[in-house]
């Protein structure tokens, strides 16, 4: 069940459309002038009521949890040993990406991008020829699946990590711009076209200004400004979870109070408690399968009359009960994919460095605006996009806490003499992704939250589907939760502080 703190931090972030960003009427704590007065400089402070929820977002406390495998390692990879880490907060889909979502997705890059870069929508539709195979009558699935209606609550599946990003990108664009359009700043524009298409970034540099309704006052001037990423009206963008932060949500593991200390129950073996894949409560529900797996050779949903799981392919986004973060087949359904690269070596690296046991991630690509010789932003590009470049080495040589713009062979065990050198030596190399939990085709070995397994970045996969994830911005308890207990106070006089 969820913690009570939890649930207050889903009920205080329930509201998408309100809202709250009200201009501060008080004054500098630390040097008396005015906020948000023209007559005392104009500079400009908010009371933020805190981050709201995304469409289809959970959010998801974030705490200490031990990462890593929960089962017997059966393949004898040793490519996840298990070390406690910690991650922060953040926002997770309630379930998986599903075909209507996508299909919505593709019939807008047709529509804004058809005129002019008809290439985009078709790189982007899914690869229905996942389903054939040479000893499988599998030929409906590739024409209906995708598109047939009776699958439109179905996990999209045939994408591949590249793709996946990308439909990241999109979302981000299209929730931020309704967001503006509903705070009364942007007018509706479903004839926008090619470069001329909104997106978050370039709308924040001046170079995107959209069918303007009434810009913002500006408190400096006494006219008016577009939105500042500072107003907190728009959101951070949607992206795929880390391999952490997937693991850590699927677990779903919360610590229970105790009057004077904290008990963390973990090291499950699936998404839910007990080492069974069936209901085991005492009730008309007994007995009954908690996902969507194979469950043995030739066994992927059971017998005529008295199916197990109901469904020999993906199942609907919200079949099963979700776990206790209120997330949809963290087991089985579809494997997903996270944002990581898939390094074996990885696991181990991490238990000897103690910098490295917050938020874990391998696959950091550190990038700046490109800019002209001028020091101008380069115009953004044939998709509205802003142009990004990786940072140079002589932006990287006085830093002391990173050391290299490309990290995703950073500390992997290699040297100059030993490298992964894909096809020859290895099928690991830098474009090699991570993908989590077990699917429909899948044994109950590898619905563990702990297992892993990885392919290329441009494949796809009729067992594989994705679902995004978002940053959580300040608090990490929720919205409801900004004090902590003054310890020194005295009993009678015990005072609470905002964070």
């Amino acid at each position: 069940m969820m913690t009570r703190r939890f649930v207050l931090f889903a009920l205080v972030a329930l509201s998408f459309a309100a809202v709250s960003c009200k201009r501060s009427t008080s004054r500098s704590a630390t040097t008396g002038w005015k906020y948000n007065d023209q007559k005392w400089g104009g500079f400009e402070k908010l009371d933020y009521a805190g981050q709201i929820t995304g469409p289809n977002l959970v959010p998801v406390e974030g705490g200490t949890f031990v990462m890593g495998l929960t089962e017997e390692d059966v393949n004898y990879e040793w490519d996840n040993v298990a070390r406690r880490v910690t991650v922060s907060s953040f926002y997770m889909d309630e379930t998986e990406v599903a075909n209507v979502d996508y299909r919505e997705y593709v019939f807008w890059l047709k529509r804004v991008y058809g005129e002019t870069s008809a290439d985009i929508a078709k790189k982007a539709l899914p690869d229905t020829l996942v389903w054939r195979e040479e000893l499988a009558y599998n030929e409906p699935l590739i024409y209906n699946y995708f598109r047939h209606p009776a699958y439109d609550n179905y996990p999209v599946v045939g994408v591949s990590w590249v793709q996946a990003n990308e439909y990241c990108k999109w979302r981000t664009n299209r929730v931020n711009e309704m967001l503006l359009i509903e705070k009364g700043i942007l007018n509706p524009s479903p004839d926008q076209k090619g470069s001329e298409s909104f997106d978050t970034k370039a709308y924040l540099v001046g170079q995107y200004q959209g069918d303007v309704n009434k810009n913002l006052k500006d408190m400096t001037t006494g006219g008016e400004r577009p939105v500042r990423y500072e107003d907190g009206i728009m959101l951070p963008s949607y992206r795929l979870p880390t391999e952490a932060e997937w693991e850590y949500a699927a677990l779903a593991l919360q610590g229970k109070k105790l009057p004077n200390d904290e008990v963390i129950t973990d090291r499950r073996l699936y998404p839910w408690d007990g080492s069974s894949v069936r209901y085991k409560k005492h009730n008309k529900y007994q007995g009954t399968m908690l996902a969507n797996f194979k469950r043995g050779r030739g066994d992927y949903m059971g017998m005529a009359g008295k199916l197990n799981d109901h469904a020999n392919i993906p199942a609907e986004v919200r079949s099963y009960l979700p776990n206790d973060f209120g997330l949809y087949n963290m087991a089985g359904n579809v494997s997903e994919w996270v944002e990581d690269v898939y390094r074996p070596t990885t696991s181990l690296t991490l238990r000897d460095e103690e910098n490295q046991d917050l938020n874990p991630f391998r696959g950091n690509e550190f990038k700046r605006l490109k800019l002209d010789e001028n020091g101008n932003l380069v115009p953004k590009d044939s998709m509205g996009y802003l142009v990004y470049e990786l940072e140079d080495s002589a932006s990287t040589a006085n830093r002391d806490n990173y050391h290299v713009a490309d990290a995703k062979n950073y500390d992997d065990d290699d040297d100059d003499f030993v490298y992964y050198e894909f096809g020859v030596h290895s099928l690991v190399n830098d474009e090699s992704r991570v993908y989590k939990g077990g699917s429909w085709a899948d044994r109950a070995y590898w619905l563990s939250p702990g297992t892993r397994r990885y392919k290329q970045q441009d494949q796809a996969d009729r067992t594989i589907g994705f679902r995004c994830a978002m940053d959580r911005v300040g608090n990490q308890a929720g919205n409801n939760d900004n004090t902590i207990v003054d310890f020194g106070a005295t009993k009678k006089s015990k005072v609470k502080r905002r964070y």
